[in-house]
Parts: structure tokens; C-alpha cells; sequence
């Protein structure tokens, strides 16, 4: 009798699932793909059918055009594709995104994709979900990782605003997800002001608004329509390769921003010609990591994109079954 696939495999375009038949977050093109989040290393454009939460595939509809995929089909409930069953549940990471869970002769693997437990008031919470195998990001699996209050960071924000009132404050934050993680900890921290946004944000941010997430009062960062001085005390986000242009040197005398987990890294800031690093990250830090995996107890857990050695040698300290899947084409950043 041949032996059982395992039930999922490494292929050059990413986990395989062979009893369905389909990839989880393929970093090629592919028939069938399950899709996470709508991030672009997880979210590509150009598959044959790809299932995924109903707003992941708005998302990337919004990111690539109507066209992304020859076809579409929402996640709802459980699902039965070739001989195993899936499921999508909530991620904490941005909108849309979900762990996927595939039930079948091997058992139960939740692939979680990028997740945070933190609560995130721009998307529905983390959930935990049983599994006999956890295939867990690693993006921040160090110790040294252990990230802040968010409300914590978003006060120093508002406390630099209110001792620059001349300066403009511009927050280099991405699109999808972490821009408006941060208009939603400055509206719960009682900043009623107008926001100013790049243009790049405004089609994710109106798509927020329409999911019903409550950004406020948002407004172009146009200096064309105002003069420079009418940004002094503003807080403007835009995506980070704006402030490699001309188009940051636009207001006045800015405080430049950056909300990401990896600003607890100083030469990253540096780096950046950041003032003021803000540490607001939509990944699981190292505690939330290890408590997952204590909280769950897998029988397994596969380590994916990030830094492996060091949750494998946890795992192993812990007795726990672990192994790296060394998967490429997922990036450290965004974040």
C-alpha cells in the first residue's frame, strides 16, 4: 500500500495541500489558491480560482482589478475541496485576514499567516483555533521582541504634537492595515482632529469606512489647496516611500514618523531619518508567540517566514516538536 502524502508540502510556489488539491498563500501564480490577507506577499495577482474571506478578495480587487483571478469564492463556513475540509477564521492582522484551518485523513493544520493577539480596532480580533499542526509565522520570533502598549506609543504621538504645534507630524505607515490600525488608536486615544492621508491610502481607507471601521474625518494632504503653513500641529500619514520624495519636504518642518514593530530596532530608525519611532506592530511578539503554542499544543508546529532558529530551539528546550519550513518570498516588511 503506498504511503500517505503528508498533508502539506514545501513546492517552489509554496505549501500544497494534496488531498485538495490547492497552495496557501502560493508565491506564484497557481489553479487554486487559499489566500490569508490581502498583503502583496501573501496576495498575489493572476491564480486560477482563489478562495479567501469576502474582504481580502475586495481588497485585492481594489489592489489589482476586478480581474485578479479567473474566479472567486468566498470562505464562508466550512468548505469541502477534494478530500479535506477548510475553514477561515479571524487573524488580527488587517481587515479581512484569517487563519485557515484544513481538516482531513492527517488531522487538523491551522495555517495562520501573519496574526497578532493584540486587539486591533481596524479588524476582527484573533481567535484561537485547535489544531494537531500549527504552521505559525516567525516574522518577530526573538526574545528581544517584545512590543509595547500601542496606546502606549500612540500617547507619545499625541504628546509630540502638542510640544510642536509649528511642526507638521508626518507617520510613515503602510496601506493596507497598519495606517488605519493607526487612525483607530488616534480616534480611542480622543483625537477628533482632521487626519491628513496620501493619496495612496485613500481607496483602502474609504473601503475601511464602507466595512464600517470609523477613521473620522480624513482629508488629502495637499498642499496644493492650502498653504504649507496649514499643516503646522497636523498629523499626516503616507505610505514610507513617500518620505524618500519631494513630497514630505512639502510641509512644515515635520516630525518624521514611523509605526512599525520593527522601530524597536534603532538602526532601522536611523536608518529611516526617523525622530520619532513608533512601536505599533501587527505581529505576534515573542510572548504571544510561545503562548500560542503553550495555549494550543499542537502535536506540531511548522515555523514559516521569519526568524526560525530561535522558536525552533524554544520548541526543543520545551519538548516540543518542531521543524523550519524555510519558505521564501514573504518579507520582513511591510509590517
Amino acid at each position: 500500500m503506498p504511503a500517505k502524502p503528508p498533508p502539506l508540502i514545501l513546492r517552489p510556489e509554496g505549501l500544497y495541500c494534496p488531498d485538495g488539491d490547492f497552495f496557501v498563500d502560493p508565491v506564484r501564480p497557481v489553479a487554486r489558491a487559499l489566500i490569508t490577507h490581502g498583503h502583496a506577499d501573501h496576495a498575489r495577482a493572476g491564480h486560477g480560482a482563489v478562495m479567501a474571506t469576502r474582504q481580502t478578495l475586495d481588497i485585492m480587487a481594489l489592489r489589482y482589478g476586478a480581474d485578479f483571478a479567473q474566479s472567486q469564492q468566498v470562505a464562508v463556513g466550512v468548505s469541502r475541496i477534494g478530500g479535506v475540509e477548510v475553514s477561515f477564521h479571524p487573524a488580527g492582522h488587517v481587515l479581512g485576514s484569517a487563519q485557515i484551518c484544513i481538516a482531513g485523513a492527517g488531522g487538523r493544520i491551522v495555517v495562520t499567516g501573519d496574526y497578532t493577539r493584540t486587539p486591533n480596532a481596524a479588524c476582527a480580533p484573533w481567535e484561537p483555533v485547535p489544531c494537531d499542526i500549527l504552521v505559525t509565522e516567525a516574522t518577530f520570533a526573538l526574545p528581544v521582541f517584545r512590543h509595547p502598549d500601542p496606546k502606549v506609543e500612540i500617547a507619545k504621538l499625541l504628546t509630540s504634537v502638542a510640544d510642536f504645534p509649528d511642526r507638521a507630524h508626518l507617520v510613515g505607515a503602510y496601506a493596507l492595515g497598519k495606517a488605519q490600525r493607526v487612525i483607530m488608536l488616534l480616534r480611542d486615544a480622543g483625537y477628533d482632529a482632521p487626519i491628513y492621508i496620501h493619496g495612496a491610502l485613500q481607496k483602502l481607507c474609504d473601503y475601511h469606512i464602507a466595512q464600517g471601521i470609523p477613521l473620522g474625518d480624513l482629508r488629502p494632504a495637499t498642499v496644493a489647496r492650502g498653504k504649507k503653513g496649514d499643516f503646522a500641529g497636523a498629523i499626516i500619514l503616507a505610505p514610507p516611500s513617500a518620505f524618500a520624495a519631494t513630497w514630505a519636504q512639502r510641509f512644515p518642518d515635520p516630525v518624521i514618523c514611523f509605526a512599525s514593530g520593527w522601530m524597536m530596532v534603532r538602526a532601522r530608525a536611523r536608518q529611516r531619518g526617523v525622530e520619532l519611532p513608533l512601536v505599533i506592530s501587527d505581529h505576534v511578539d515573542w510572548p504571544q508567540l510561545t503562548q500560542t503554542i503553550t495555549e494550543l499544543d499542537p502535536a506540531e508546529t511548522w515555523v514559516t517566514h521569519g526568524r526560525e532558529e530561535a522558536l525552533l530551539r524554544w520548541c526543543e528546550m520545551h519538548q516540543r516538536k518542531a521543524r523550519p519550513l524555510r519558505l521564501v518570498g514573504y518579507e520582513d516588511e511591510p509590517e
